[in-house]
């Protein structure tokens, strides 16, 4: 899949609001399923229109916390 904005194509230390196929990178190049897992339990979706993004403030903090 072609990125939607190229220039900001894997630069997600400095966004708030990430893609789904984004997600998938940022959890470690989890599948899809298991990257909007992940997102749901750390409940960091983000609807706007029909559009779903994920907050990667939340998605960090839960992954913080779940890390053993």
């Amino acid at each position: 899949m072609k990125a939607i904005y190229p220039e900001h194509a894997g630069a997600t230390n400095n966004r708030i609001l990430i893609t789904t196929e984004e997600l998938k990178g940022f959890c470690g190049g989890c599948g899809r399923r298991a990257a909007i897992q992940i997102g749901t339990a750390a409940k960091a979706r983000v609807r706007v229109g029909r559009r779903v993004f994920w907050s990667v403030p939340k998605i960090t903090a839960f992954l913080e916390r779940t890390a053993e």
